[in-house]
């Protein structure tokens, strides 16, 4: 039945509404997203604007975010466990970086699971996140760098690229 019912409700509406719904409507970039916290503390509150309830507060600078939804000046961030709120803009950074998600990371020197380690990193690490083809992205934390399998990360979507 909701098969149907959505069938029918997106046949009567335009191609282009399809696709812009999974575009933020102030900045049309998509949604979902990731943002790194600018500073090393952030509230996220209940609602979009200062005045609304402070449900969460955010410690760690240059952690990844998601960003799910967008008002005004305003942005719905959720960390890896789906904690958040709103959180003004001026305290998200479209500088990526990651979080290690497995006890113990080795970085590779080359994007292939044979390439000689060039670092291990720990579960929780927050690294600055590069390039990502193929299932790996380059990585850099402090002073170690390699590459790293992309399902071994918080804070990229799977299958995503970038140059």
């Amino acid at each position: 039945m909701k098969t149907v019912l959505f069938a029918a409700l997106a046949a009567l509406l335009p191609l282009s509404a399809l696709a812009d719904a999974q575009r933020g409507s102030v900045t049309n970039l998509p949604i979902p997203r990731y943002v790194s916290m600018k500073a090393s503390e952030g509230y996220a509150r209940r609602g979009p604007s200062s005045t609304h309830r402070i449900d969460w507060v955010f410690v760690r600078r240059h952690m990844p975010l998601r960003v799910v939804d967008e008002y005004g000046h305003w942005r719905r961030v959720q960390d890896r466990e789906g904690a958040g709120g709103w959180m003004h803009y001026s305290l998200l950074s479209g500088n990526r970086t990651v979080i290690i998600e497995p006890e113990e990371l080795h970085l590779r020197r080359r994007p292939a699971p044979d390439a000689p380690v060039s670092a291990r990193l720990a579960k929780g690490v927050v690294a600055w996140l590069g390039e990502c083809r193929d299932g790996w992205c380059a990585v850099e934390v402090e002073d170690a760098e390699g590459w790293a399998q992309q399902a071994m990360l918080w804070g990229v979507s799977p299958g995503e690229t970038r140059e």
